[in-house]
């Protein structure tokens, strides 16, 4: 970490911009911060419920949807890297104003356009917005709180409310879709991003852009390699239930994508100026809690995607409902939060981690004896607990992280927290949606095939998820109708099952390596450890 000690100034400079403003000022900053970073979290989520009404709209596949979700996810995490080290050059302020302003204009983009590629660009568009104001928030938190007692209450804030948006957005997507269009759901963000710029303007102190010898130039290679191997992996996850799993395309792409990213770390260990320096990452305090947080948010985010199907396709809520009962998500998750500040100030963040992990791991494993009888209470209960399970991962592991890493480099440590976050979020969705569709399809197909009943030409597309299923259903005959709504439901559960068990597996395997790897403190130093030295 010596190279990242080297730069002077920046931290001081830093103290001396915050130092005369008021606990309320630091506050009301922070919030306004959240404010953006809540925004961020809302369009992760925010279409999952309208999923229904644009698929009817603009005729859109399993596949086109999967991307539509992950076409922002994707973009934030493959730039969020960039624009970590953008974020030290170009003034903390002025990255989440201008990201608030790309996020707008996109959103409001989207509002109009009329086919899936369209808005699957307009979501990316939104997603490089995000990349840029995502990283800003925890710098100007960082730069506002140097003390370590405030600053890890105001960590927890930022992690409880990014994940706060990212569960409120089933309840508002689904509020609006009722009530007016899918195309709500993009046109609601414009009024939220003009008001974090109007607050962010008159509240967050300005900074003034950072150069040094640790920032000569900007990595391209680096940027190109890292977004468009991801790029790629997250296609060939996508495609692989449709095209086959061992089909040629498909696993060429998987090698390719394996060639890219190896072809970013050598980049990276040969760039003067790295988009990720390794050195940041090397120690095991880092590089274990961003792993920790990136496994947790692939069973989360996946699980957020698949259950807002599940409300809507086998419970039949519609999407309004359907977002009230994702609630006691966000619930857990603010508690879990709390109770993470506790458990970090006397048994450290590992405590802190390995209790969200295993309560993760529970989670997932009650979720996968799900049934088509269990209705919404075993939905329930899991929500509560991977809400508190990630309000406990989330908060630790992001102190971690920004603890180890210098003042003045806050902006490529939280770039390395966010990146490893949206990364294992977008990989959730695209890999628990893909094992769903393909178990889906394979059980529907044979619970039609032992019937000795092959699904008739006018119903053969039930067989692409269980959305479609439901809506053909309904211009059915009433004993067919049942038939396939009851073949549909009980082939949705087994695949939703399947996924429950592999996101179980992923996280029990950060848990393990949480364990072996993320070096301890005691209470003592937890609670009188200040800002990394400068």
């Amino acid at each position: 970490m010596a190279e990242f000690m080297a730069v002077e100034g920046c931290p001081r400079d830093a103290a001396e911009r915050v130092g005369g403003l008021s606990a309320r000022r630091r506050w009301a900053a922070a919030l306004t911060v959240c404010l953006g970073l809540f925004l961020l979290g809302l369009d992760l989520t925010v279409l999952n419920v309208a999923v229904p009404d644009l698929r009817d709209d603009l005729n859109a596949s399993m596949r086109q949807t999967q991307w539509i979700v992950d076409a922002y996810v994707l973009a934030l995490g493959g730039l969020v890297l960039t624009s970590g080290g953008l974020t030290d050059r170009m003034g903390r302020r002025r990255a989440f104003v201008a990201g608030l302003v790309v996020c707008a204009v996109s959103s409001a983009a989207g509002g109009l356009v009329h086919s899936p590629g369209q808005i699957i660009a307009t979501r990316a568009g939104m997603g490089v917005g995000a990349a840029l104001l995502m990283p800003a928030t925890l710098c100007i938190i960082t730069d506002l709180f140097p003390d370590p007692a405030p600053r890890r209450g105001a960590i927890a804030l930022w992690a409880a409310v990014g994940g706060l948006g990212g569960a409120c957005g089933p309840v508002v997507g689904g509020r609006l879709v009722e009530t007016t269009s899918w195309r709500a759901a993009f046109w609601v963000n414009i009024p939220i991003a003009a008001l974090a710029v109007i607050l962010a303007l008159a509240l967050v102190p300005a900074d003034p852009p950072r150069s040094s010898p640790a920032h000569p130039g900007f990595d391209v290679p680096g940027a190109v390699l890292s977004a468009s191997g991801l790029l790629v992996l997250v296609w060939a996850v996508i495609e692989s239930p449709g095209r086959g799993w061992t089909d040629p395309l498909t696993l060429c792409a998987y090698a390719v994508a394996g060639l890219l990213l190896a072809g970013f770390l050598v980049v990276e260990h040969r760039s003067d100026a790295p988009v990720l320096p390794l050195a940041l990452v090397r120690p095991a305090r880092v590089s274990t809690a961003a792993l920790a947080l990136a496994m947790m948010s692939f069973a989360l985010f996946g699980a957020l995607f698949v259950v807002t199907l599940y409300l809507q396709g086998v419970l039949g809520y519609t999407p309004w409902q359907a977002g009230l009962r994702v609630l006691p998500l966000p619930a857990g998750l603010m508690a879990g939060a709390a109770v993470s500040l506790w458990v970090t100030s006397r048994r450290g963040e590992k405590s802190s981690v390995l209790l969200g992990l295993i309560t993760v791991v529970g989670a997932f494993w009650f979720l996968s004896y799900t049934s088509t009888g269990s209705g919404y209470g075993r939905l329930l209960v899991f929500l509560v607990l991977s809400g508190a399970g990630a309000g406990l991962t989330a908060a630790a592991t992001t102190a971690c992280v920004m603890n180890a890493v210098p003042p003045s480099h806050a902006g490529l440590g939280s770039s390395v927290n966010d990146a490893t976050r949206q990364v294992g979020a977008a990989l959730g969705v695209a890999v628990q949606g893909s094992l769903l569709s393909s178990t889906y399809t394979s059980r529907l197909d044979d619970t039609f095939a032992r019937a000795r009943t092959p699904l008739p030409p006018r119903i053969a597309n039930a067989s692409d998820n269980v959305l479609s299923a439901a809506a053909i259903a309904r211009r059915l005959p009433p004993g067919a109708r049942e038939r396939l709504r009851a073949a549909a439901a009980d082939a949705f559960v087994h695949g939703m099952s399947h996924a429950a068990l592999a996101a179980a597996a992923v996280t029990l395997v950060a848990f393990l390596f949480t364990l072996f790897r993320l070096p301890g403190r005691a209470p003592a130093e937890a609670a009188s450890s200040g800002p990394p030295v400068q």
